[in-house]
């Protein structure tokens, strides 16, 4: 069997997508919050409008999302069900520290997490949890800056180090940033980033991405300190980029491209940063803010395993002009003749996910985690179930090419989690519709629903395919 005995079938969510209940249980408002559906959802995340709280004149799904917070139960049952082995979650820092910058946590906030872990061991579920995904208190963007702001390695110095003394026997998993190369496309999702008039933003980026370097770097050492059984991992927004043509121009421009994805996992594993980004930064201008002991602190302290999301493969050209004609809606790809596309533009490429793997683990030489891989598609829900064999087609593709990479390639896998396990808060449009889950949750794009959970197809078929570890994809 290409899957080791104790591979971790499983599903994945985030916080700021699932969890609600913003207002509860001493929480403080955090930039997930804040970003709206519709047609400003864009500019308020790139950072290009300062709305730093909530208006009337806008539907924030966040706040409520499908409200986890008092579903975790229900929700976590229906995991069990399907013979989850590990399910991967995330941390609201502003449950923890409200603001952000407090000196002690907020222990409705620990607690609440703790109940969720003691519910997953109860059906044998191992949690993977992500410290942050795209979740930053409100406070330390308006008094601090975000991540641009040194000081934000200390807070999360202090978060981290809550979160592993308390939760320590409880998980094992962790994910430092969720998709850290999202700082350069999402930088206000990413990093709690908004670009002042006058300043450089492209060094404000890679400033506020090398404090998240060093404090994944800090996360690591204090993990392995806490429990040796720690093991703590990166995570990126990954999908090999291939060239438009096999023109040798075409060809270099998918490498660049690829470059700009490993960028920041090759210093979160390699522990230093490569040469072709230093010279990058050099002909930009940008200089590397790094303080005394940084070098030491990324060189000594690299990530046990590369987690990844992956939806698509991605296209380019080193013709400007052709590159105009784009797929997708967050990384820019052209559109390519040989795929097809998901209802949202996402080009489906199951073999893209073997090729990214191989690369991968080619290049780091430790083990892989796919965390994210799923379809967003309109289901339709009819008399309390869904037929959604698309998405059992493109799930039993994609864990194909999963098995080849394994079994005829030889790459280490420790796990798989389905994206969007039940149906949440789409990331890039804030839409219900976009669904990806093998749990229909009733609620509509502009926030109507009873929140009722209902099995899809593909509920039964992921439980066969987990029960058979792999093997059992009709």
């Amino acid at each position: 069997m290409p899957f080791r005995k104790d591979f971790l079938w499983g599903g994945a969510t985030a916080a700021n997508q699932c969890e609600g209940a913003y207002q509860e249980g001493g929480r403080g408002l955090a930039n997930v919050d804040v970003v709206p559906h519709g047609k400003d959802r864009f500019p308020v995340s790139m950072g290009k409008l300062k709305m730093t709280e909530l208006d009337n004149e806008h539907y924030y799904p966040a706040l409520e999302a499908i409200d986890f917070y008092h579903h975790y139960k229900e929700d976590i049952a229906l995991f069990g069900e399907m013979g989850f082995k590990t399910y991967r979650m995330s941390i609201a820092w502003s449950r923890i520290f409200p603001n952000g910058d407090e000196e002690e946590p907020n222990e409705e906030g620990l607690k609440f997490y703790e109940d969720v872990f003691k519910e997953c061991h109860k059906y044998g579920i191992e949690p993977l949890v992500t410290i942050t995904h795209f979740d930053c208190p409100m406070h330390l963007i308006t008094e601090y800056g975000g991540w641009k702001n040194r000081k934000l390695i200390d807070f999360y110095k202090r978060l981290v180090t809550v979160l592993f003394t308390r939760y320590k026997g409880l998980v094992k998993y962790w994910l430092t940033f969720n998709e850290i190369n999202m700082i350069l496309h999402l930088p206000f999702m990413g990093a709690g980033l908004i670009i002042e008039e006058g300043e450089n933003e492209e060094a404000v980026k890679y400033t506020a991405a090398h404090h998240e370097l060093v404090a994944s770097a800090w996360a690591t050492k204090i993990a392995h300190e806490i429990d040796p059984e720690n093991m703590v991992g990166c995570m990126l927004a990954a999908g090999n980029t291939y060239a438009n043509t096999c023109a040798p121009e075409d060809v270099w421009k998918s490498m660049e491209k690829d470059r700009e994805n490993y960028f920041f996992i090759d210093v979160q594993s390699r522990g230093a940063y490569p040469a072709y980004a230093i010279k990058e930064l050099e002909r930009k201008g940008i200089e590397i803010p790094f303080a005394e002991d940084d070098k030491e602190m990324l060189k000594n302290y690299t990530v046990d395993f590369i987690s990844f999301s992956y939806y698509s493969s991605r296209l380019t050209s080193a013709d400007p002009e052709v590159n105009k004609e784009t797929a997708g809606n967050v990384f820019a790809t052209l559109k390519n003749p040989y795929l097809k596309a998901s209802e949202w533009g996402w080009q489906i490429d199951p073999l893209g996910l073997r090729i990214t793997m191989n690369a991968l683990y080619d290049r780091y030489q430790k083990p892989l985690f796919i965390v994210e891989n799923g379809l967003g598609a309109k289901d339709e829900l009819v008399n309390g179930f869904v037929e959604d064999d698309y998405r059992i087609d493109y799930l039993r593709e994609h864990i194909k090419a999963m098995k080849d990479a394994v079994e005829i390639d030889g790459v280490d896998l420790l796990g798989y989690t389905s994206w969007g396990c039940i149906d949440l808060v789409s990331a890039s449009t804030g839409e219900m519709s976009k669904r990806y889950g093998f749990i229909y949750v009733d609620k509509d794009d502009a926030g109507h629903g009873n929140l009722k959970r209902y099995k899809k197809k593909s509920f039964d078929w992921y439980k066969k395919v987990i029960a058979s570890n792999g093997e059992d994809l009709d």
